[in-house]
């Protein structure tokens, strides 16, 4: 059961690539921090909810299989979804924010965990 979500976080990941691939060509430069900032929500939220770095990974990794398919170069020159230099910038900009997110992802502890105070006795 444990593996169908990291499969369904990859899945949500990789529709993630399509539709910020689309966005970030259609409406730069908002598109670009819109589609940017839709990846890193779901790659923290994958962390978040698995507590582990998996939870970040499994999305993320959709998430550049997607993206890299997208921005291959065609025989004809030209890429799929977007020509210039915003397509790198969201494909490095993503990269960046998934090796983020499963660096800072939460462990075992609560995320906002404060410490109950000590006695003194």
């Amino acid at each position: 059961m444990k593996w169908a979500g990291y499969a369904g976080l990859g899945v949500l990941g990789v529709l993630a690539g399509v539709a910020g691939s689309l966005v970030q060509g259609g409406w730069f430069p908002l598109g670009l921090l819109l589609a940017l900032g839709g990846a890193a929500g779901l790659f923290w939220g994958g962390a978040l909810v698995t507590r582990s770095r998996l939870g970040a990974g499994a999305p993320a990794g959709g998430w550049a299989v997607a993206v890299l398919a997208l921005t291959v170069t065609r025989p004809q020159g030209d890429f799929i979804f977007a020509a210039g230099a915003a397509s790198y910038l969201f494909l490095l900009g993503g990269m960046a924010l998934a090796v983020a997110c499963a660096t800072l992802a939460p462990a075992d502890r609560p995320l906002f965990a404060v410490p109950e105070p000590r006695s003194r006795s």
